[in-house]
């Protein structure tokens, strides 16, 4: 006889810059691995599986990250209390928002819609030491103005086969981005913070492992002349050999906001 199973989406906000990435690994830190700890300490003797929506890398952070959660047998308790008792019980860099019964129907992966990332950014000057976790800072100055410009070109359908490591034979490449955008930083403040900061939003179904922060460190080149208006147009051409050797650092990319059908 098959056990029953209660489905629930569950949106989460976490701080990535400690944390080896959102997957379970043996003998690592990650944001999969301290939930699925958290839930067997809340839920003992309770059958449960997760599914995240998609996998960040080490240090990446989430404003609006979410997981399927497979209860077995009986379903979760009155929900607003249960939200409480989880955020009890997990670290102070992790917080869940929102936990919503579902279907067998509803699949995370397939049912993804729509991602929104940002990388923010600071240049010129040293920062303060605590920026560290949140932006990315580039200590010589950028051209701002170029860089814009060729964040433009990303936006459409194109092939991003020089933006992505290890690429796979059977990699979906062509990806098309709804915006891609350099804008003044309003999305996180601090006292600390530089008087001026940035952020690159960039938002589009799906993405490649790398492919943001090696676009974000195309532009830090294109910032700096480097890189040109004309290499990053041919970087998009169907197999193109152009080879992109910068990857920005991890902790200034957030994943930002994440839809479903």
């Amino acid at each position: 006889m098959l056990k029953k199973r209660f489905y629930y989406l569950v949106r989460v906000q976490y701080l990535g810059f400690r944390f080896s990435g959102w997957q379970k690994q043996p003998r690592q830190l990650t944001i999969e691995g301290m939930l699925t700890k958290t839930l067997k300490f809340i839920l003992p003797d309770t059958q449960f599986k997760i599914l995240g929506a998609g996998r960040t890398d080490a240090k990446v952070s989430s404003l609006d990250g979410a997981f399927e959660l497979f209860v077995m047998k009986n379903e979760l308790p009155e929900l607003d209390r249960f939200i409480d008792l989880f955020n009890l019980n997990l670290p102070s860099d992790i917080r869940v928002t929102e936990i919503t019964p579902t279907t067998a129907d509803f699949n995370i992966i397939q049912q993804s819609k729509s991602k929104e990332y940002v990388y923010l950014f600071s240049y010129g000057t040293k920062n303060h030491p605590f920026c560290a976790p949140f932006l990315t800072n580039v200590l010589v100055n950028l051209d701002l103005d170029l860089m814009k410009e060729a964040a433009g070109l990303f936006i459409g359908e194109h092939d991003f086969s020089c933006y992505t490591a290890r690429l796979q034979e059977n990699t979906q490449v062509l990806r098309t981005l709804n915006t891609c955008e350099i804008i003044p930083n309003t999305l996180l403040k601090a006292n600390f913070f530089p008087k001026e900061s940035y952020v690159l939003v960039v938002q589009g179904e799906g993405f490649m492992r790398y492919q943001i922060r090696m676009m974000m460190g195309a532009l830090f080149q294109v910032g700096k002349r480097e890189l040109s208006l004309k290499d990053i147009r041919q970087s998009l051409t169907p197999k193109s050999n152009m080879v992109l050797t910068t990857v920005a650092p991890a902790s200034g990319l957030l994943l930002n906001k994440l839809s479903f059908d």
